[in-house]
C-alpha cells in the first residue's frame, strides 16, 4: 500500500507533509505535490500533517479520487523530490476545499 495525494492539494500545495516524511517520497510540481509509490513506506506520518486533508492511504481513497493513484506515480517520474517546507502559494487558502480542481493542475 502507498499514500496518495489527491485533488484538494491542487493550487493549495501546503508542504507540511514533506517535512515529516522519513524517506523523501514527495515530489513537487508547479501547483501540486505527489507521493512516489515506490518510495513510500506507509509510515502514515504525512496524512495528519496535511492541512488540506488531501492525502489518503491507497486503500481508503474515495472512489472519485482513485485516478490520483496513477497520476501520483506518473508525475513522480518527472518532478523533483522535495524534503523541506516551502511557502504555499499566496492564494492557497482561497483554493482550500474547492472541489474538482484537476483542470487546474499544472504539469
Amino acid at each position: 500500500m502507498t499514500f496518495v495525494v489527491t485533488d484538494n492539494c491542487i493550487k493549495c500545495k501546503y508542504t507540511d507533509c514533506v517535512e515529516v516524511c522519513p524517506v523523501d517520497c514527495f515530489h513537487v510540481g508547479p501547483n501540486f505535490l505527489v507521493i512516489d509509490p515506490e518510495e513510500c513506506i506507509d509510515c502514515t506520518l504525512c496524512e495528519p500533517e496535511c492541512p488540506a486533508e488531501a492525502i489518503y492511504a491507497e486503500d481508503d481513497l474515495p472512489d472519485d479520487q482513485a485516478h490520483f493513484t496513477e497520476l501520483n506515480a506518473e508525475l513522480t517520474k518527472v518532478w523533483p523530490v522535495i524534503s523541506e517546507i516551502i511557502d504555499a502559494p499566496e492564494d492557497a487558502d482561497e483554493w482550500l476545499g474547492v472541489k474538482d480542481k484537476l483542470e487546474h493542475l499544472e504539469r
